[in-house]
Parts: C-alpha cells; structure tokens; sequence
C-alpha cells in the first residue's frame, strides 16, 4: 500500500497530513498574504509570528469552489515539498471537495493533482460523508452508528450545508446550503467596528482573530439588545480589543478576559433589573468620558456586535439577505428525505465547521429547532470535540481502511478515460 495524503483544503484552512495519524501534520490558511513590511507575497507557515496589520490577502477559493488553480498550485508544492515533504509520485491523495463542484473545476482540479503533481491515484471525498464516518467510529454504541444515519450541519468558512447522510454516502437531493460561512460574518464584523469606531475593512486577519474570541450566539436576542443599550457596569457585552502597535505587540488582544466573559455566568432576568440611582451616576460619568480625548487610543469597543455577528446563521432574513435560517433549513433537509428516515435524522443532527465554535450555537439551534419540529420526535444535537479538525480525521480513518486503494482512480485510469469518466466512481 502506498503512501496516502489526507488533504482537507477548506476554503479557510488547509488541513494536512499522512493517512492513519490521529490529528493532521500541518494547519495552515489557504492563502498567500502580503505584509506591509513585504514587496512580494508570502507563504503562511505554521508559526507566523509577522505583523499581519493590513496585510494583503490572495485566495484560490471563492464561495467554496476553486477560481485560481495557478495559485492553488503554488499553496499545494510549498505544502508537499516544504512542509510535509512527502513524494507526489509514490503516493495516493484523498482530497476533500465541496459538494455540487462544477465540472470545470474538478477538470481543473484533477489536472493539477494528476499532471502537474503527478500523484499515483486519487479519491475524492465530500465533508459530510467523513464526518458522518468519523463520528460513526467514535461512539460505536450510538443511535447514529446503529442506524447508518445522521445530519450533519457544516458551518464552514465559505457556507453552511446541511447534508443528510445514509450508510457513509451523502444524499445530494436533501442537502441545503445557506451562502453564509465564516467568512461573511467576519466581513459583517468588519463593517460593524467601521461604522460605529474605527476603520478596520483591511484588517482580515485581525477581525478574524475578535470574532473568534469575543463573538457568542444569543438566547434572546431582544433581552440581549436591551442589556447592551445600559451603561457602565450593567452593560454585560461591553468589552474592549487591543490593537497591535507593531513594536510592543504584534497581534491584538482582549484588554480585559474576565470582564468579555461575564454574560456568560450572569443570569438574563437579573442583568435586567433596572437601577435608576446607578444609571444616573453612569451618565453623568460618561459624560464626563466623552469629554477627554485620547488621540493615541489604539482600541476599540465591542458590544451588541458580538451577537449581532452569529445571529446571520439563524434570521439573514434580517440582514436583507434572501435565506432561510439555520434551524429551517434542517427541517427543509430532512423533509426531502424519506419520512422512516426523518425521526433519525433529528436525533443525528452534527455540527461541524469552525463557525459552529461560538459559545451557545447549539443551545441557541435547539431552541429554534424545537417549534418547527413535529412534537413525536425528538431532537438530539451532538457537538464535535474539534469541529474545524474531524472531517480530516473522518479521512484519516478513510485512508487506513484495507480496500481503499481499490476504491481509488489510478494515474493510468485518468489518462486513458479522462476526468468525467473517472469521477463517476465517487458518486457526486
């Protein structure tokens, strides 16, 4: 048996590594970027400890799909021969792909891997059916094992997808997609601090980095906006980000920990209680605050932004957008299955997806869930331990098993048949 790469390469991150291992070699954006301090662009590694203010940024992938293969080329050679050092041409690649791929781009995707890198064979494998697999080995003992069934809910970088998943194989003609992922909500993020502070729409990286560490999903998004209205100390979400300043610090940071965490540990009906002698000295205070100008000031206040962000996933309808929320769109996935299938599917509902990492997404799922559900099934939920690493470890898993080779198209297959004829074998 020869060799097998796993390469999940995601729209943001590229997950990488030898078949079999546990957890991938290499993570790594999917992209080249170019620092102020750089005339040419770089390569991400996994310890880039540069300034990354205002850096330029190139990415192959656009909406989920490949726009760029001579960049996605350049990525991929520094990949294999600098970091995980492997030979294209004595190993097989399982790569993950997006569903529904247009023909042209797998053309152009297997033309890169078959003839510009020359790798021995190929399997392509789609996100959901390696979570499915994943999870199905994990807890052998469950429902979803048992059944050969579940939804898996992949909150990406580029969309979301609710995919119905049955014995490993995805059933395309139930599978929904919300054109919301992680990388909408940070641009939503961007727009939001510009607005109200200062002027960050060049600050990618930077943004990234606060929607990760102080964004949340609301329980109750008019309760919450009115929390947010309240100044001083009865004002839960305010919290301040540090920018960098190039010499003491090269990467931005919460000012206060403790203080973004409190609307975690404090209750709803107590943060609501009103206290007029309170605010009437948080005014005057404030108003007193607005007076002194501080002209060297390199942070920014966040408040309602850190709700307002995730709650695309669940009303875009509010936004303007013409979607359906996360919680319909389950329920429009299921609907297009089997009805013997449907009370399994609620029960195997999986999220994945880095965007599925904020605090309360799944509390918040459910409870939007539940009403739209009929009320003789249950609703299950299961959270993934590592949600942004499991499709690659799903392929890792895929990789080791004893007939994968056979599955496989060969270099021989591809030249002689060609691109269309050799895709047929992974049935999507």
């Amino acid at each position: 048996m020869s060799n097998v790469v796993v390469l999940d390469n995601g729209g943001g991150l590229i997950k990488a590594g030898q078949g079999g291992e546990r957890d991938p070699a290499v993570v790594i954006p999917n992209c080249l970027y170019r620092p102020l301090t750089s005339k040419k662009f770089l390569h991400p590694t996994t310890t880039t400890e540069e300034d990354l203010t205002s850096a330029a940024i190139r990415r192959p992938i656009d909406r989920g799909y490949l726009i760029n293969p001579d960049l996605q080329r350049d990525i991929w050679s520094h990949l294999f021969n600098s970091l995980l050092h492997v030979s294209p041409s004595s190993s097989s690649l399982l790569l993950t792909e997006p569903l529904f791929s247009l023909p042209s781009i797998q053309r152009s995707t297997d033309e890169l891997i078959f003839e510009d890198f020359g790798f021995n064979s190929l399997f392509v494998a789609d996100s959901p059916s390696l979570v499915h697999l994943y999870e199905s080995s994990r807890r052998p003992d469950s429902l979803l094992s048992e059944a050969q069934c579940s939804l898996v809910v992949d909150c990406g970088f580029s969309f979301t997808h609710v995919a119905p998943v049955f014995q490993n194989c995805t059933l395309n003609y139930g599978v929904k997609r919300i054109d919301l992922g992680g990388k909408a909500l940070t641009n939503y993020l961007k727009e939001l601090v510009s607005y109200r502070s200062i002027n960050v729409m060049d600050e990618t990286f930077l943004m990234d980095d606060v929607k990760e560490k102080l964004c949340f999903v609301s329980l109750d998004v008019e309760t919450d906006l009115q929390i947010a209205r309240k100044q001083g100390k009865d004002n839960l979400f305010r919290c301040t980000y540090v920018l960098p300043d190039g010499v003491t610090h090269k990467k931005g940071y919460v000012k206060d920990p403790e203080a973004a965490q409190r609307h975690l540990r404090a209750s709803p009906s107590a943060a609501m209680e009103p206290n007029k002698e309170a605010y009437q000295l948080e005014t005057i205070a404030k108003t007193e605050e607005r007076k002194r100008v501080d002209l060297t000031k390199n942070e920014f206040d966040l408040m309602n932004e850190r709700f307002l962000v995730p709650e695309m996933i669940f009303q875009p309808a509010d936004l303007g957008m013409n979607e359906a929320g996360l919680a319909e769109c389950i329920v429009r996935a299921v609907n297009a299955c089997h009805p013997y299938l449907r009370p399994v599917l609620y029960q195997s509902i999986i999220l994945t997806g880095g965007s599925s990492l904020f605090p309360r997404f799944a509390e918040r799922l459910q409870k939007d869930l539940r009403p739209l559900v009929p009320h003789e099934y249950q609703v299950k939920i299961t959270t993934q331990n590592d949600p942004i690493l499991d499709v690659w470890r799903g392929g890792s898993l895929l990789a080791s098993s004893p007939n994968f080779e056979s599955t496989c198209v060969t270099k021989a297959e591809y030249e002689e048949h060609g691109s269309a004829r050799c895709r047929r074998r992974f049935f999507h």
